[in-house]
């Protein structure tokens, strides 16, 4: 491959990824042309891309772009998979698929520069994502707030019940 083709490609796969800092790297070269297909149409309805890629080509365009922890993990058939809303839901994805498709292998991944084993991204894949956090962090905000209007509230209701039945006592 001439050094032009190969700086196109090191370009495409810059352009590409883009600005995306969370990454799993899985090897499908084990994955029959049907089911992988199908695979990666359902990643990109999901929102997920996937790249195929020559491992020391996408070692120089992660360079490029200030990419570093993806070193060992490129080594032998690779695969990019990135997009979601975080490493997360990425990671639950992919796992899924890998049960689904038993000759699918997890190989790693990266997320803000952390380098992660197999088994890390099967960890993240059980963790509750972005929106879950979230909403638990606001559970608890909320719940000592809510605690606390229902006990100002309570002493309030029942001092306008008696007087409310003392006023129709008065007119009755």
């Amino acid at each position: 491959m001439s050094k032009f083709v190969k700086e196109m490609i090191i370009s495409e796969i810059e352009s590409q990824i883009g600005d995306v800092r969370d990454f799993v790297v899985i090897d499908s070269a084990k994955v029959d042309a049907i089911t992988d297909n199908s695979f990666r149409i359902k990643l990109q309805e999901k929102g997920l891309s996937a790249l195929t890629v020559k491992n020391s080509l996408a070692r120089r365009a992660f360079a490029n772009k200030g990419i570093e922890g993806l070193e060992e993990v490129l080594k032998g058939p690779s695969t990019l998979v990135w997009g979601g809303e975080d490493i997360v839901e990425l990671s639950k994805e992919m796992s899924k698929w890998a049960k689904e498709i038993q000759e699918l292998d997890i190989k790693g991944g990266l997320t803000e520069g952390t380098s992660l084993s197999t088994d890390d991204v099967t960890k993240l894949s059980k963790s509750p994502g972005r929106m879950e956090l979230i909403a638990d962090i606001v559970g608890r905000i909320l719940g000592p707030g809510s605690q606390l209007a229902a006990t100002i509230k309570g002493p309030g209701g029942t001092v306008v019940g008696q007087i409310k039945s003392i006023a129709e006592g008065e007119e009755g």
